[in-house]
């Protein structure tokens, strides 16, 4: 037996330094916890060093495929002249992988590691579905573009190979991407990025060429219904960023010396949190003024926490809005520095003088306040947005936290779960020997998830103190007769024990389940970050997906649309739960109740009974995030405080009414089930919480029973947010799709869509209490 020396007097030292709570949960195993790397500046990323276990057990071939790609060990240099475009490729696409006519597939993922060096192209590196593009976090390798470049993109996410709107699983971090030595007259460009949800771009930096006239940019982006994308840098060039998809959520980007930092040519909805724009002619350039869906324009931009310098106009319009709703817009906490113009239209008016100033709150668009159906086309100064103090950091700005990548941690620092017993291989019940990892190693060791899918039957609880890092969306499956019954729900995954304190990072993971599981809560979430430490308990890239996927039994060969009912087709009781005393960092996570099979192709009619709920005092921060196609709703905020939601993303369940919600489910007191509206879920619904702040939304309704008529008429489902009367909610820049009422108080409904079309979608600017 391994003896422990008595802890007392190391514990009071760590409560001193305010690290108790992690160290409360230190596993059997050890002696002290981990809080700093002990790698050596001049070693590689850890990534590159540990043994790599990771499997994927539903390919055709599982005992043969690679998951894991090192580029070099397909050839490339990475010495700056040394072609390595095919080398690349070669990693990226060997296996079989879901390429060109393969439309989707969730059974050959892979990470394609770059080690440090500069690898030079010619033409694009394709990003395959399901494919991670990770370089060393610590010494970022460069992408650099030849002179004779040609192609779209450095990097091209969509060669037309998937569907813009189901282009899903692609990440890519830590790269610088070079395209300077190109011509200055190529529209030379870093990132093609068509994708749509579980989707990130992280730690990246765009150099571009300064010379006056270039006509190079950083991404581009036609098209899609993503995503989240944080934690970027652009230097120089025509565009930071050319940009059209539906919605998308941006924290933390940079853009120096541009001449226009972000060029938005469509949207129903972006929010951008955190933004610096340094001697650029133009902030913001958006194509407006588009009001049918054949014509879409811009439809919603919100900006918040933004700092403008030595730039002559910080957002512009193509076109004036002429006092009705022609694209809305959300300005709050921007601070201008040398900054003329704030608010303009193209070859016309100034909206909004600038100057040295800070610009409070402010908004151009329809604003509601109450239970008055009547809203007000406003282009001024608006209320102050509420923010609760715990949500901002020591700026006053919403607090961000980017994806925890451990750069300075050494390999002897990581556990593997399968190095300790895990099959990961889809069958085996690896319940036990995930647990005796947690149990074993929780706080001293950050436990790795080779990648693989691992079943489990019974509830896994990992303990506060404890960072979890997968690989290509290491996947945990719930399964069995624990998770039957949705009279008696037990968690797949627990986060915490009820009333738990420390930080629990959760990274490129997907929680699952095998059905029917209709009593499952897949992630219940308890722990609460420490003291003085925002965002210490969170995800990041990290996904609940329920069905639609090889080794889930919820498929279409066995849950095709025709099924209304019976316990087959049941995948969760409730996918996510925030409990009252949690705190949570969410950022770029997807709930998702599949709608159709990644694998089989065809629609599939799966039942998840609830999405979000959170009944968490907070702080909470949702960023990005997105839920879909529960049964009940999909953001439920009961008895809940503090929280920010922005961008947040929903689609009603394609087959409601038949049947009419909350069929096949029945309510549960337990679980305080909302008010339903009239035969569809809530995309959101809130009662009794306070200081909510929801900064963006995209909530959308496309079908009645698989019939699309109803778009024609704006009119899919009756009500689609629902605020009690006892709520204090602020809600900004909202994009719905054919919902007759937008917002409902009390479950009856105020603000109609009739008042605020605006392209595809119908977008409220402002709605407030009071």
């Amino acid at each position: 037996m391994h003896l422990i020396p008595p802890p007392t007097m190391f514990l009071r030292l760590l409560m001193l330094l305010g690290l108790g709570a992690l160290a409360s949960a230190l596993g059997t195993q050890c002696s002290a916890p981990v809080t700093s790397g002990t790698a050596s500046p001049s070693a590689p990323f850890w990534l590159e060093q540990i043994q790599h276990r990771g499997s994927a057990p539903f390919n055709s071939n599982p005992s043969g495929y690679q998951v894991f790609r090192n580029v070099k060990d397909f050839g490339a240099k990475g010495d700056g002249v040394t072609d390595d475009t095919a080398a690349i490729n070669a990693a990226i696409s060997s296996g079989n992988r879901c390429g060109n006519g393969c439309g989707q597939s969730t059974v050959s993922p892979a990470v394609v590691y770059f080690p440090q060096g500069a690898y030079l192209v010619s033409t694009p590196i394709i990003s395959y579905y399901y494919t991670q593009l990770i370089g060393d976090a610590k010494h970022m390798p460069t992408l650099v573009a030849s002179p004779n470049f040609q192609g779209i993109a450095v990097i091209d996410a969509d060669p037309g190979w998937y569907v813009n709107q189901n282009n899903f699983y692609h990440s890519i971090r830590n790269f610088k991407i070079d395209v300077s030595r190109m011509p200055t007259s190529a529209s030379a460009t870093g990132i093609h990025w068509q994708v749509s949800q579980a989707t990130s771009l992280i730690n990246i930096v765009f150099q571009m060429s300064t010379a006056a006239g270039n006509a190079h940019q950083g991404i581009w982006m036609e098209n899609g219904s993503g995503g989240f994308m944080g934690d970027l840098v652009f230097n120089g060039g025509k565009f930071g960023m050319w940009v059209g998809n539906q919605q998308f959520t941006v924290r933390n980007i940079t853009v120096n010396n541009a001449n226009t930092a972000v060029y938005g040519l469509w949207n129903w909805g972006w929010t951008f949190q955190g933004v610096t724009i340094n001697n650029c002619q133009v902030g913001f350039d958006l194509a407006t003024g588009g009001t049918t869906q054949a014509n879409q324009g811009v439809g919603g931009e919100a900006i918040i926490d933004a700092v403008v310098t030595n730039t002559p106009i910080f957002v512009r319009s193509s076109q004036p809005s002429n006092g009705v709703l022609h694209g809305s817009l959300v300005l709050n906490n921007i601070r201008l520095n040398n900054v003329p113009t704030a608010v303009g239209v193209a070859n016309g008016a100034v909206v909004l003088a600038g100057g040295t100033t800070t610009i409070n709150s402010w908004a151009q668009g329809n604003v509601y306040t109450g239970t008055n159906p009547t809203g007000r086309f406003v282009q001024a100064n608006i209320g102050a947005i509420n923010k609760a103090g715990s949500l901002l950091d020591s700026a006053g700005r919403i607090f961000g936290k980017t994806h925890p990548q451990y750069a300075d941690y050494a390999p002897d620092q990581f556990i593997s779960v399968k190095s300790q017993g895990a099959k990961g291989d889809g069958q085996t019940d690896d319940t036990a020997a995930i647990q005796a990892v947690f149990d074993k190693y929780a706080g001293c060791k950050i436990i790795f998830f080779d990648a693989g899918v691992y079943v489990v039957t019974n509830t896994i609880t990992i303990p506060a103190g404890t960072q979890v890092v997968g690989e290509a969306w290491s996947t945990i499956l719930g399964t069995g007769n624990t998770f039957f019954d949705y009279n008696n729900p037990v968690p797949v995954v627990r986060a915490g024990t009820s009333g738990s304190q420390g930080v629990l990072e959760i990274t490129d993971m997907i929680f699952s389940t095998r059905g029917p599981t209709a009593g499952a809560i897949v992630l219940e979430w308890n722990v609460h970050d420490p003291a003085g430490q925002q965002g210490a308990a969170g995800t990041w890239d990290t996904h609940i997906i329920l069905g639609g996927k090889a080794g889930t039994n919820l498929q279409a060969n066995n849950c095709p649309t025709s099924v209304t009912g019976g316990s087959t087709c049941f995948a969760a009781f409730l996918a996510l739960h925030l409990t009252p005393s949690s705190s949570a960092y969410l950022e770029g996570l997807w709930v998702w109740n599949a709608d159709h099979d990644l694998d089989q192709g065809p629609q599939v009619n799966i039942f998840t009974g609830r999405g979000i709920m959170s009944e968490s005092a907070g702080p909470v921060w949702m960023i990005g995030t997105a839920s879909e196609h529960s049964i009940l709703y999909q953001y439920y905020l009961v008895n809940a405080q503090n929280h920010y939601m922005g961008l947040i993303q929903t689609e009603t369940p394609y087959f409601q009414p038949n049947p009419v919600p909350p069929a096949p489910f029945i309510p549960n007191s337990a679980y305080k089930d909302p008010t339903l509206g009239q035969g569809a879920a809530w995309a959101l619904t809130v009662s009794n919480s306070q200081n909510i702040l929801v900064f963006g939304a995209g909530l959308y309704s496309f079908f009645q029973n698989y019939g699309q008529d109803c778009l024609n008429t704006f009119n899919c489902q009756q009500q689609i947010v629902n605020i009690d009367s006892g709520s204090t909610v602020g809600i900004y820049s909202l994009s719905t799709v054919a919902a007759q009422y937008q917002i409902s108080v009390n479950a009856q409904g105020i603000v109609p869509n009739s008042a605020n079309r605006n392209g595809f979608a119908q977008t409220v600017t402002a709605w407030t209490r009071s």
